[in-house]
């Protein structure tokens, strides 16, 4: 009896502990990483850099642009037409680097998220940015944020998470680079 009372108490603990790791009990896994480290944990396996930062054809193909990290769109890139889209399955269609995107709702193209206050987040605060990401409007209020932009997954990150991502976006150096605004679909 003793041997199974022993073993049900370390069952009971191990899953205690596995249940508080699973459900964010940071009493469980140690201290609270700074928030600017966890903004970069959330933006790095987040896939952020898929569509925010421009990339540079290497040895293996594409690679982050490391100079222009989460800078969007390069502005100073000229394209042509979006190739039409034909009936059936495909719906969208994206330049190499994935800055830029043409679907039925038009063209979209990755935002600037540096701190670069003409062009970037520099003029943004916290509030604004969590309304952004929670409502999928620009700036919280404005036009809506277009498709591939998964704001809808990335609203569902609590509050503490999303403060730490632009926290993260806020530490970043500033990169001046206007983005083109979206263009509505061809008729």
């Amino acid at each position: 009896m003793t041997v199974n009372r022993t073993i049900a108490t370390g069952l009971l603990a191990g899953l205690i502990v596995c249940g508080a790791a699973m459900h964010g009990d940071v009493s469980a896994q140690g201290p609270a990483p700074a928030p600017v480290a966890r903004g970069k944990y959330i933006v790095d396996t987040g896939g952020c850099h898929d569509c925010h930062s421009p990339k540079k054809m290497g040895a293996a193909g594409p690679e982050v642009d490391t100079t222009r990290l989460l800078a969007g769109f390069a502005a100073e890139t000229k394209l042509p037409a979006p190739p039409p889209l034909g009936q059936g399955p495909w719906g969208a269609v994206a330049t190499w680097d994935l800055t830029a995107w043409s679907g039925p709702w038009g063209m979209s193209y990755a935002a600037n998220l540096t701190p670069d206050v003409a062009t970037g987040l520099g003029s943004w605060t916290e509030p604004v940015f969590i309304s952004a990401i929670r409502n999928g409007k620009h700036m919280g209020s404005g036009r809506a944020i277009l498709p591939p932009m998964p704001w809808q997954t990335i609203s569902k990150l609590n509050d503490d998470d999303l403060k730490a991502v632009f926290a993260y976006l806020k530490s970043l150096p500033p990169v001046k680079n206007l983005v083109p605004a979206p263009a509505p679909p061809a008729k």
